[in-house]
């Protein structure tokens, strides 16, 4: 006989509001202390039931079921700028698209894009100067669009038509937070500022998408990026391809996806390195016997292995999306306990990789964990900042591969310090960022040279 998932032990709420207060006000925070309760602890969020999984099997298990759970309300709220795109389709029409998208990013055709990685990072080290303070949030979030932009289109786009797409998915971000405090109950027509800047911003990064996709199906050139990869995705039983529309959603989803969550794990890293400079310097020697004062390559990276361990340890204390939604589609079970339709299900990234049963130290910086018998003893469900399941993150080798040459390539050459005082303060909203930025000083490097 199924339990009452609403007869688990939880926190005391509000009789109006539930939880949403305290959830609002420090999403993080409260999260990690509801692991306190138990493996399942059902949360009351406004007229919302919901309830937020901490044993591991439970997380796999919705995962993996992606017929009777489906995308939380939430990134629901997010179709009007990613449309029908990999992130928030479901169904049948998902289905479809991860089958015709799965070979474009398959790694032997992203490895390609490595070299972009690196010369687009060298380039814009180029312009740092030693000494100067930068908001290094802002420069990762640059580089990893313009890295992005280039990666889908092929030419190197425009600072017009980057700075339009730029500030739609900023503004994106800023409406997705306001409408998550406010628990999605101000519809997105309402005629309030925020919504309208949301509406003007998607329109502009429509016109400039739609413009690019034009162009090149008018040119009818060849290219060996990832819009024209996805322009000849063909199904092999009905040989239907993606038309302009979808085309749009899926070029939307990954300069989302693509270039926002790379640059708050970067970020993240450059703040861990500045806190912990004994990781640094183990960082800084792992660099100079691979590389040499060379620039890092693909074939570089067997070889750094620490770099890697690094962003591991930077995903798992600073994961790229802090929190997942699913919502029951039909009544169904999780373990033994009943899930009535309609009820929210939260999967929180910041809080089972911070989880003391399955980290020891778990709020230490300590990239050296990452072994291949540590990861391997590592239950399913525990470390997951690119998701699990069908609908893991089809870009998770992009996104390895770009953090640890940009990793590379950068602190080489420069180390990054924090500026004394300055309030660093994450926000979780669909990424993990930080708030206010991340204000650094840089220093440059005694250059090595190359051994021949």
């Amino acid at each position: 006989m199924p339990k009452d998932v609403f007869d688990l032990p939880a926190p005391s709420a509000n009789s109006i509001v539930g939880h949403l207060f305290e959830l609002g006000q420090d999403p993080l925070g409260f999260l990690t202390r509801c692991r306190d309760y138990g493996d399942i602890v059902p949360l009351q969020l406004g007229l919302t039931s919901s309830c937020l999984l901490t044993n591991p099997e439970y997380i796999e298990e919705v995962l993996k079921n992606r017929n009777d759970f489906i995308k939380s309300r939430g990134l629901r709220a997010l179709k009007s700028l990613l449309g029908e795109g990999l992130l928030s389709a479901e169904g049948e029409s998902w289905f479809w698209q991860r089958r015709l998208a799965q070979p474009v990013f398959h790694q032997k055709r992203i490895n390609v894009y490595s070299e972009i990685m690196v010369e687009y990072t060298n380039r814009m080290v180029q312009t740092w100067h030693d000494g100067e303070t930068h908001d290094i949030h802002e420069d990762m979030m640059r580089l990893t669009l313009l890295i992005v932009m280039k990666c889908i289109f092929s030419a190197d786009v425009d600072a017009g038509e980057a700075k339009v797409v730029a500030n739609a998915l900023d503004v994106a971000m800023q409406w997705f937070e306001s409408k998550r405090r406010q628990n999605f109950l101000v519809w997105e027509w309402f005629p309030r500022p925020e919504n309208i800047r949301y509406r003007d911003a998607i329109a502009e990064m429509n016109e400039a998408i739609y413009k690019l996709i034009q162009e090149r199906r008018n040119s009818g050139e060849k290219t060996n990026d990832l819009l024209t990869m996805l322009m000849e995705a063909k199904d092999e039983e009905t040989l239907q391809q993606m038309d302009d529309k979808l085309l749009r959603d899926e070029v939307a989803t990954l300069m989302l996806a693509g270039h926002e969550t790379t640059a708050n794990t970067l970020s993240w890293t450059w703040m861990l390195l500045a806190q912990n400079p004994e990781v640094r310097e183990k960082l800084e020697s792992e660099l100079n016997q691979v590389l040499q004062g060379k620039l890092p390559t693909l074939e570089d990276l067997g070889k750094l292995v620490y770099t890697q361990q690094i962003i591991k340890e930077s995903m798992r204390l600073y994961p790229p999306v802090p929190l997942m939604g699913r919502e029951a589609a039909v009544d169904t079970q999780i373990g033994d306990y009943e899930i009535p339709q309609g009820m929210a299900i939260m999967i929180s990234q910041w809080v089972m990789h911070r989880h003391p049963k399955y980290f020891n130290n778990p709020e230490v910086f300590q990239p050296e964990r990452w072994t291949q018998e540590f990861e391997k003893q590592l239950p399913k469900g525990v470390y997951i900042p690119f998701g699990d399941g069908p609908r893991i993150c089809i870009g998770k080798g992009f996104a390895q591969m770009e953090a640890a040459l940009l990793l590379a390539t950068i602190a080489q050459r420069f180390q990054i310090d924090l500026v004394p005082g300055y309030p660093i303060v994450p926000q979780p909203s669909i990424t993990l960022r930080p708030v206010n930025g991340l204000k650094v000083q840089i220093k440059q490097m005694p250059i090595k040279t190359q051994v021949q």
